[in-house]
């Protein structure tokens, strides 16, 4: 094992399928939407180059409505940040003391992860539905029917109407990252610390949290980048609808692309998406590294 570990041209031929894959579905498409983003083209006829036009109109074309897109990606990572990734950590530190029953709820709340995008659009589409949904016939049934609307219908309610869907759906997911994370931790750290007196929760702030940091940095990252890409959930509830009013840049991009045929737009709107992802990446790293020294 160790003449195969210091032979190169083994290593080699072991990365070269999976970097061939990466360099296909990944690095190649990145290059060619920045490609196209300084294109004016159809997807048909020849491209017209234009520069930096298209990534001007971004933020300048009223009819686009771009920043408003990015206000309400920006939106949906606060939202995952300080909402869903506190309820996971939640989550994990309860199921990790060893509750009855710890395996069977862990498995539980990780099943929406696992469902289909399509069929949670669905399942959510008939809890908001405005005739013989839950939300609405729960308001009615206490009295309060003055509340009840078509919440995926209404401008004020649409974006926070899809976005507790998206929030639920990932609960389960960090929860587990975090979960597994408290499990490595040595038992022996909480038994010394309960024989000085400490309660559960000074055991969960002072010893399991900062030991969980890398664990909680991954999922600062994963929640954020995928708030910034947020897109199949979004697309079957509303397609960024009503009046643009839940439209996030992904859908935009899709919509500029597939509809209205301007390739170069929306591939300048997809170099945009991934300018953020990698921007946010880096900034969640070197605030996480700061903290730890």
């Amino acid at each position: 094992m160790d003449s195969v570990r210091k032979n190169k041209l083994a290593i080699l031929l072991f990365i070269f399928p999976a970097a061939l894959l990466f360099t296909a579905i990944i690095i190649l498409p990145i290059f060619m939407s920045s490609y196209y983003s300084v294109l004016k083209w159809d997807g048909i006829n020849n491209g017209v180059f234009v520069g930096l036009k298209n990534y001007i109109d971004l933020f300048t074309s009223k009819s686009a409505g771009f920043p408003k897109t990015i206000g309400n990606a920006l939106m949906l990572a606060f939202l995952s940040v300080f909402i869903q990734l506190p309820i996971s950590l939640g989550l994990a530190l309860l199921l990790s003391k060893g509750v009855k029953g710890e395996r069977f709820f862990v498995s539980v709340f990780f099943i929406p992860v696992l469902i289909s995008t399509v069929v949670i659009g669905q399942l959510w589409m008939k809890i908001y539905n405005p005739d013989y949904g839950i939300v609405n016939m729960a308001l009615k049934a206490i009295g309060l029917d003055h509340l009840a609307k078509p919440w995926l219908g209404d401008q004020k309610t649409a974006l926070f109407a899809v976005f507790i869907p998206i929030l639920w759906q990932y609960v389960g997911y960090h929860m587990l990252l975090m979960y597994a994370g408290i499990k490595s931790i040595s038992p022996e750290f909480r038994e010394a610390a309960k024989i000085d007196g400490a309660t559960e929760w000074q055991i969960s702030r002072y010893i399991i949290i900062p030991i969980l940091k890398p664990v909680i940095k991954i999922c600062v990252i994963f929640a954020v980048t995928g708030s910034l890409k947020a897109f199949d959930l979004i697309y079957v509830l509303t397609n960024g609808g009503p009046a643009h009013a839940s439209e996030v840049p992904s859908t935009l991009m899709v919509s500029m692309i597939f509809e209205r045929n301007l390739y170069g737009f929306g591939s300048a709107i997809a170099m945009f998406i991934i300018f953020l992802c990698f921007f946010f990446a880096i900034t969640i790293q070197k605030f996480f590294k700061t903290e730890v020294d």
